[in-house]
């Protein structure tokens, strides 16, 4: 690595997801080429999240990627929230198409007139629909891989229900799973919370969100959305239903979405100089297994003994491989898969052999031990659950020491120029969070809410907004962001 993770966190980043063969560079600026070892870790995601909403009976769909001007345009807060990152198809060859036609960046101009079509009766509710796509952005400002990028995978889920209570419990629902993602996988801790109505879903009536925070660079980052949307794309689109006795009435609608930005958060939470570190849960390979000879050594006892390993690993219901390429030395391949941030390798050599044993090395600490080989399985289960752990307390730790209760202007510019992540008392009103980031405007970007956490610490009756000295109604995390 050329680049150190505390000196320059940017260059790092760039270096160490390329490294670590996640990332390359594409020739169309905002684009990138994601490779096997990103595009299997969001399977792994994808895998758990799939089965979960399964249980609440979402059913699979694809809608085109292209959305007419007219659709799109038919929700103005909507087409208005997304209109500087909308692209647009406006040729065919060297011909002119008769209207342009939108290139999604979000689903639901596309999804709700058929909504419309196929939802009649209280018999069709809920609706439950989710899609697994690529969205297109034409971010143009600082674009990041993973983070801000011009193309990138999400899953979208679409709901619709008959009464408001129904939308609003699955929301939390969702949102749950969104931690669980975070913080169970990733191991990266998160905060749930409702955006302000300045930062909510275009369109929508609220929006939940989970947080997370790097430290390195004293940003908040949303990890992923639960929006209620309300009735307003149901008027919008028409979408109602008739109830047991003959109402029509309009449904209730949800929105929900997480993207391949969260592996770029998990990235930025634990990669180190030698280059990323993956929890357990979502490494594609858990353990890498290695054969060790020295000059003279009985290398084919020692190839059988790695391949039992692995086999063995395997067949606990592990990830394991082995690295028998004859043309790299073990060193090289110990920096190698140390790069690729796999959480334990196993050596193998004559020593490990006669006693038979196996070395094994953790990925996020670098401690060695040597294990009986009678005893692999145990001990590689408990290892990869203390490095899961290890890693979550470890992420939340740093977080925790970044999160700063203030009272006053004073002691808000103070944290934010110290890039805290900023607990203070507000007054929940729109043009105060305007005002704010209109005065913290500047090179690092203004300064805004990340959300209201629902876990509110106290509010002492007479305790007033930071920013306006109006009465205070809730405590809500500020600071700048991705």
């Amino acid at each position: 690595m050329s680049f150190k993770k505390h000196d320059k966190f940017g260059e790092w980043y760039s270096e160490v997801i390329v490294n670590s063969e996640m990332i390359e560079y594409y020739d169309i600026s905002g684009c990138y080429i994601l490779r096997p070892w990103a595009m299997e870790i969001w399977e792994l995601m994808k895998e758990f999240f799939e089965a979960e909403i399964k249980k609440l009976k979402l059913k699979p769909y694809y809608f085109p990627l292209f959305i007419t001007e007219d659709v799109l345009q038919k929700e103005k807060d909507h087409v208005e929230g997304f209109a500087p990152e909308v692209a647009w198809v406006t040729k065919s060859g060297k011909s002119d198409l008769e209207a342009p036609i939108a290139v999604r960046p979000t689903s639901e101009t596309a999804m709700y007139p058929y909504f419309s079509k196929w939802i009649r009766s209280h018999r069709d509710l809920p609706w439950k629909c989710n899609q697994w796509c690529n969205i297109i952005r034409w971010e143009f400002s600082s674009p990041t891989p993973f983070i801000r990028s011009r193309e990138f995978l999400w899953q979208e889920g679409h709901t619709a229900f008959a009464t408001k209570e129904e939308a609003d419990e699955e929301v939390l629902h969702i949102l749950e799973l969104y931690r669980r993602i975070y913080e169970e996988f990733l191991a990266v801790p998160v905060f749930k919370g409702r955006k302000s109505e300045m930062e909510k879903f275009a369109g929508g009536l609220y929006t939940t969100s989970v947080e997370a925070f790097v430290p390195n660079t004293g940003r908040g980052i949303q990890g992923a959305t639960s929006h209620c949307l309300g009735q307003n794309f149901a008027k919008m689109f028409d979408i109602r239903f008739e109830d047991e006795k003959g109402k029509r009435s309009f449904v209730w609608q949800n929105s929900w979405a997480y993207t391949t930005r969260s592996i770029g958060v998990m990235v930025m939470t634990h990669g180190d100089d030698k280059g990323i570190v993956l929890p357990p849960r979502v490494a594609p390979i858990q353990v890498i297994v290695i054969p060790v000879p020295f000059r003279d050594a009985d290398t084919v006892a020692i190839n059988d003994a790695c391949e039992s390993a692995v086999y063995t690993l395997n067949q606990a219901g592990m990830r394991a491989d082995l690295d028998a390429r004859d043309n790299y030395s073990p060193g090289w391949k110990y920096s190698h898969w140390e790069m690729k941030g796999i959480p334990l390798r196993i050596e193998i050599g004559p020593r490990d052999l006669a006693n038979k044993q196996v070395r094994i090395v953790r990925r996020d600490n670098s401690a060695k031990a040597d294990i009986p080989s009678t005893e692999l399985v145990e001990h590689v289960r408990m290892l990869l659950d203390e490095i899961q752990d290890s890693l979550f307390e470890s992420a939340k730790q740093k977080r925790d020491a970044c999160i700063e209760v203030i009272h006053t202007w004073d002691e808000f510019t103070a944290a934010l120029n110290e890039k805290k992540l900023i607990l203070a008392p507000w007054c929940d009103e729109e043009e105060v969070e305007k005002d704010v980031k209109a005065r913290t405007k500047g090179d690092l970007g203004a300064a805004k809410t990340l959300c209201t956490p629902f876990d509110q610490p106290d509010l002492p009756e007479g305790t007033v907004c930071f920013a306006s000295g109006k009465p205070a109604k809730t405590w809500s995390f500020w600071g700048r962001s991705y």
